[in-house]
């Protein structure tokens, strides 16, 4: 029988990795990267100052990524013109000829980088599962940092604090 001494320890740990993660994550600066569109234009992190920025790390195999498309898009484009930027990122094992196939079909509106080395994966930290997305303040700064589906009600809610 667990008592309420033993249940103190973990519920420690957890509060502590808890508060850990969460300063780790606050004011990280955005990295120091270029980026090649699958239509081969490049642009830095540092040319979007500026801008707040959506860094999203996915796949055309994940179910989750696939799903919240259509609701990046829709974030993309009621904020594009207040200063929002999104840059996918299909992760290595990601076919290219199929990402370029599902960009092409779906007629992506935001600049999307296929990760053919991992350059990125590593650049941004690792990425531990799709999706995985890094969102960036007008100056460079991590705001939040998300594996898993987007809460887009929060993320609405927070461009809308950002983008005055």
């Amino acid at each position: 029988m667990l008592t309420p001494n033993k249940l103190l320890v973990p519920l420690g740990i957890v509060v502590l990795l808890v508060f850990l993660a969460f300063n780790l994550t606050k004011n990280q600066p955005a990295p120091d990267v270029t980026f090649t569109t699958i239509q081969g234009k490049e642009f830095s992190m540092a040319s979007l100052k500026g801008k707040v920025v959506l860094v999203i790390f996915w796949a055309t195999d994940c179910s989750v990524c696939v799903s919240e498309i259509p609701d990046i898009v829709k974030t993309y484009n009621a904020h594009k013109d207040k200063g929002f930027e999104v840059i996918a990122i299909a992760m290595p094992y990601d076919p290219p000829a199929q990402v370029l196939n599902y960009v092409t079909q779906k007629a992506l509106p935001f600049p999307v980088m296929h990760d053919g080395f991992g350059q990125m994966i590593i650049k941004f930290g690792g990425v531990p599962a799709t999706p995985t997305a890094y969102l960036f303040d007008k100056q460079g700064q991590q705001l939040q940092y998300t594996v898993g589906r987007l809460d887009f009600a929060k993320l609405n809610e927070l461009l809308s604090k950002e983008l005055i």
